[in-house]
């Protein structure tokens, strides 16, 4: 359980925010895997979460070096919003990828690897709502943990099927980039359960 000190209050409502706009772009990526049409609309929407949550990081870090006392460690805040801002960074970075190697065939893993993120994403919400509750906030972290093994192997069978069934070596790789990019994001997402461990175990 995590015991925090009251003070600036406003920084959980920032990391709800960042953690809601996550979940926005990682359900737009689901829908784009799930229904691969319109690519380019949703790849743009993808691309204005991916804008408003380097606003919310930046406007997170600007009151980090505005306020005195803090809720927890400065650089636990730091790291949060940071590692955050991350996950939906790679979300973006698949997607682009997606129109600039004009990819139209995306293989099922793409797909599952999206569901990974947004199962994460969630649990990264659920999390993040409990800061301010002192609630038990390791068993969304293990969960997310465990996604992330999921994704592993999601990504390492699918890299496996492409070398072995792809004969076209430009595709191959347009391909293995994308599903790289995209395990990325889970591996990102993690972190920023590692950091949350970290702000129970200096709080208990």
């Amino acid at each position: 359980m995590v015991r925090l000190i009251p003070r600036d209050t406003s920084f959980f409502q920032m990391f709800s925010q960042m953690s809601a706009n996550l979940i926005g772009g990682a359900r737009t990526l689901v829908e784009l895997f799930a229904n691969f049409e319109d690519v380019e609309r949703k790849v743009e929407e993808i691309d204005r979460f991916e804008q408003e949550g380097d606003e919310l990081t930046h406007t997170v870090l600007t009151k980090l070096n505005q306020t005195f006392i803090t809720p927890f460690d400065r650089e636990d805040i730091h790291q949060l919003a940071s590692k955050l801002d991350d996950v939906l960074d790679f979300i973006h970075v698949a997607c682009t990828r997606i129109v600039m190697y004009r990819i139209t065939a995306p293989p099922p893993a793409a797909g599952k690897l999206a569901k990974i993120i947004l199962m994460q994403s969630e649990e990264l919400q659920k999390a993040m709502s409990l800061l301010r509750k002192n609630g038990d906030i390791l068993t969304h972290c293990v969960e997310i943990n465990r996604l992330e093994n999921e994704a592993d192997t999601v990504a390492q069978e699918a890299i496996a099927k492409l070398f072995e069934c792809e004969k076209d070596p430009i595709n191959l790789i347009k391909i293995k980039e994308l599903i790289e990019f995209l395990e990325r994001a889970t591996d990102k997402a993690e972190d920023v359960a590692n950091v949350l461990e970290t702000v129970v175990l200096k709080n208990t």
